[in-house]
């Protein structure tokens, strides 16, 4: 098994030297890092996603927790951003295989639990929504589902945050269980975010709710009977997405 072998400042470096002002000044438009905007303050580099995934392709389980964590605290969004790629990276090498016979099942569940406690102690730092969104349902998303007894508090805990980024992250992590036809948790997380006053929360529920529709379209029609009028428009929009038009018109003017 090969051991970590790749430092913080070597993947700084690589990817510092990939920076494109043009494209940075695009991004920091396109991530709100004006003055009271939810991306204020942010830095970037200019790198596309592309560019910054194949750095991490090259690193991958070759960093430590402990040099991800300095990536997590750079003042550079692509940094952060690959340092949360490889968490995501750390946890896909991570998960039960058919082959894997009792000791590797038992060492992976440990690890899978080490490295969703290290991403839960830096939530934070994934402080804009792409990094939310790259991240959580592929670390969250698979340590609840695997577990014996999966946990869905720890999601609950984090929609009751003060912090907009781990409300986010508690209903976009549902999408994992979406995928594998759990809905109850994303039904729940969208009841308790339901009131946010913010846009991006109300894009994740409406997202979620989507993808709950192109899965079970009656469910979706069930959850928008019962909180049609309290669902914020832009989630309406987004949750009704995919529907017929003629479904879509009739929630739209009932609204």
């Amino acid at each position: 098994m090969k051991q970590p072998s790749v430092t913080a400042n070597e993947i700084i470096a690589l990817l510092i030297e990939k920076k494109d002002d043009k494209q940075r000044d695009h991004l920091m438009r396109f991530f709100k890092t004006g003055k009271g905007e939810y991306g204020e303050g942010d830095q970037f580099l200019g790198l596309k996603v592309p560019q910054t995934r194949g750095i991490v392709k090259e690193a991958r389980l070759l960093v430590s927790l402990d040099e991800i964590q300095k990536l997590l605290l750079s003042e550079w969004h692509e940094v952060r951003l690959a340092g949360l790629l490889l968490i995501v990276e750390e946890m896909k090498a991570n998960l039960p295989k058919r082959k894997d016979n009792y000791e590797a099942l038992r060492l992976k569940a440990e690890r899978r639990k080490e490295i969703t406690e290290f991403y839960l102690r830096n939530a934070r730092c994934a402080n804009n929504w792409d990094l939310v969104d790259l991240s959580c349902e592929y670390v969250i998303g698979p340590f609840i589902r695997y577990s014996d007894s999966p946990d869905y508090e720890i999601l609950y805990r984090l929609a009751e945050s003060d912090n907009l980024w781990e409300q986010r992250i508690s209903i976009v992590t549902t999408l994992d269980f979406i995928r594998n036809g759990i809905f109850e948790p994303t039904l729940h997380l969208a009841d308790k975010l339901i009131s946010h006053p913010h846009d991006l929360i109300h894009k994740a529920i409406g997202w979620t709710l989507r993808e709950i529709g192109k899965r079970d379209e009656k469910t979706l029609l069930v959850y928008l009977e019962d909180n049609y009028s309290k669902l914020p428009r832009t989630a309406l929009r987004y949750a009704i997405e995919k529907l017929p038009e003629q479904e879509r018109q009739y929630w739209l003017k009932r609204k």
